[in-house]
């Protein structure tokens, strides 16, 4: 079995610690997560975790299986194999003077980023997209000298019409 990254969409009751109990079961049985986000849904009874885990089918099986038996858990649902949208939002603060502002802003643009502050000295530019855009966006400012990065991490949301066919990794 190959280790592979799976993205776990989890719906549970938005209450007093259920964050900790969810994390808690990934760190008593070894289980890393790679990145972890909870927003509030459409019911503001339910919040949506997004979880990102590395391993095989037999680690991902047991998480499933360890997160099913958790009272506060409502569904738990494997996204890895079904069509899916993903996004991350990252904010970076690059140095950038009067005469590298518009480097930054050019390469901003070609990411569709923006810029959300700046200063005398420095811009912060603001990217959301799938993993690798950001990946790619933040390895072309490194030559600027990255002062201070913010990430989400990834949220994700099955299609409409969710069939077998691979997950949107566009822009």
């Amino acid at each position: 079995m190959s280790v592979k990254k799976h993205t776990i969409s989890v719906l549970v009751a938005n209450q007093f610690g259920v964050l900790a109990r969810v994390s808690g079961m990934f760190s008593a049985r070894g289980y890393n997560i790679s990145s972890l986000c909870v927003g509030e849904t459409e019911d503001p009874t339910v919040s949506r975790m997004t979880v990102t885990v590395h391993g095989d089918d037999n680690v991902l099986a047991q998480i499933i299986q360890q997160l099913n038996k958790l009272v506060d858990v409502i569904r738990v649902e494997d996204l890895t194999n079904r069509s899916f949208v993903e996004r991350e939002l990252v904010m970076i603060r690059v140095s950038a003077d009067h005469k590298r502002r518009s480097e930054v802003l050019e390469i901003a643009e070609i990411f569709r980023g923006k810029i959300v502050d700046l200063d005398k000295n420095t811009m912060t530019v603001e990217v959301t997209g799938a993993h690798g855009k950001v990946k790619a966006f933040l390895e072309m400012m490194r030559s600027f000298g990255i002062i201070e990065t913010v990430r989400t991490g990834e949220i994700a949301i099955s299609r409409a019409a969710n069939t077998a066919e691979s997950r949107d990794d566009e822009a």
